[in-house]
Formats: C-alpha cells, sequence, structure tokens
C-alpha cells in the first residue's frame, strides 16, 4: 500500500513538471527588449468656421398663459426671421424652456408663498457655418424679440475638427520620435522599432464672447453688432514606446 502510494506521488510530481516545464516555455520574452518610453503633442492654430449663438426670449405676467402666449408670438417673429435669413431649420434647436413662478416677499424679507408673476424663459439654440454673419444674426434675432443673448462661442464643424486633429497628430508624432531619437542617441543607442502607440484624446476649445449676454437691444439700431473671430487651436497627443538596440 504504501509502495502504490509512493508510486502516486512520484507519478504526481512529473506530471507537475511537465506541466510547470509546458508553461514556463511559453513565457513571452517581451521583458528582453531594451524600451524608451516618450510622448508628444502636436497643436494646429487656425481660424474657427462655426458659430454657436444661444438666444432667449423671456417674458413675464402675472396669468401664466399670457406669459406663454406672449413669449410664443416673440419666438415664432425670432425663428421666422432667422428662417428667412436662410438659416438652415436643421440648425436652430429649443435648446430649453421654463416657466418660473416668482413669490413675493412678506415684510421682513421672507418668501411667502403667493406668487406674484410668472416668468416664462425659452431659449434657442443656432449653428451658424458663415461666422461672418455672427454680427448681423445676433441683430437679426433681437430685432424679432430675442431679449437675451445667453452664450456666443465661435468652434469648429466636425469636417475641421477631423482635419486639423490630423496635422495636430502628425506634428505629436514628430515630437515624440524627435525626442526619442535624441534620448537614443545620448545613451549611444538607435530607434529599431516602435512597440506600442497611444493616441490621446484631441481638445478643440470654444471661444467665447460674452459681452452680450443679458442685453437689451433695441430694434433698429443702426450700428451692427462686431463680432471677432479670432483664432483657435487645436491640440493631439501621442505615447509611444519604441524599442532600441
Amino acid at each position: 500500500m504504501r509502495g502504490k502510494t509512493a508510486l502516486l506521488g512520484i507519478a504526481l510530481m512529473v506530471l507537475c513538471a511537465a506541466v510547470i516545464g509546458n508553461v514556463s516555455a511559453q513565457l513571452p520574452e517581451e521583458s528582453r527588449d531594451k524600451l524608451i518610453y516618450v510622448s508628444g503633442t502636436g497643436k494646429v492654430t487656425t481660424t474657427p468656421d462655426q458659430a454657436v449663438i444661444v438666444f432667449a426670449v423671456e417674458t413675464e405676467n402675472t396669468d401664466v398663459k399670457t406669459a406663454q402666449q406672449q413669449n410664443a408670438q416673440q419666438m415664432d417673429s425670432v425663428v421666422n426671421a432667422l428662417k428667412g435669413a436662410g438659416i438652415p431649420e436643421k440648425d436652430i434647436r429649443t435648446a430649453g424652456y421654463n416657466i418660473i413662478p416668482v413669490t413675493e416677499s412678506d415684510s421682513r424679507g421672507l418668501t411667502t408663498a403667493r406668487v406674484k408673476y410668472y416668468r416664462v424663459i425659452n431659449t434657442l439654440e443656432v449653428t451658424l457655418n458663415d461666422v461672418n454673419r455672427a454680427g448681423e444674426i445676433v441683430d437679426l434675432a433681437v430685432e424679432n424679440g430675442a431679449n437675451r443673448v445667453n452664450r456666443f462661442s465661435f468652434t469648429l464643424s466636425d469636417a475641421k475638427q477631423q482635419e486639423f486633429r490630423s496635422q495636430a497628430l502628425t506634428a505629436a508624432v514628430a515630437q515624440a520620435r524627435g525626442d526619442a531619437n535624441a534620448v537614443a542617441a545620448a545613451i549611444g543607442k538607435t530607434i529599431v522599432d516602435v512597440k506600442e502607440v497611444n493616441v490621446g484624446g484631441n481638445y478643440v476649445p470654444m471661444v467665447y464672447d460674452g459681452r452680450y449676454a443679458e442685453m437689451d437691444k433695441a430694434a433698429g439700431t443702426a450700428v451692427s453688432t462686431p463680432l471677432e473671430v479670432g483664432e483657435i487651436d487645436v491640440t493631439a497627443s501621442v505615447s509611444i514606446t519604441y524599442i532600441i538596440g
């Protein structure tokens, strides 16, 4: 009995050794590579080709229905004016709609439950693919009933973002390779291959102009609203692992 147990134990040890041997034989030899880890950032400066304007029509009345109707009439006038100026319907969208009951305060300044009047705010987002018309469109909307410009920004269209992202990535890779070459040369090595590349996200800022937020501009003003386009930066980053030898 003891002999059989001993033989079984020996067999198990041989089997384990074979399995361990197989596993060891399959271990990758990647750790033998001599590596350099570098990163690079590329930037392309260009002119925005798109403007985003957020208008609002705000009305107030003691009767909520009246406030809604007045608001609807003004916003309808704004939308029709924008469409009449050639802005496609797909570039005009409702960004928000709020009805806010404004309550009274008592002699101590504490808010009471009694509603003083209702404030209705209808917000409209307009995307312009001709940035040179931005000032004209602001004036047009205000003249036709918009009494707030909540936000104004210049940015890039999706097509331009992709175009300049590609250029920024090319610049980022060139910077990374230049740094890798310099480090390799300093230690007496050369770049022989690329082991891994990781592409980071791109960044396209929006250039804001807040001069006209909350403005109330009289219709029929002779001087048009000046809005300067300026420039915008598109950046992209990469992380690259090079094999040296």
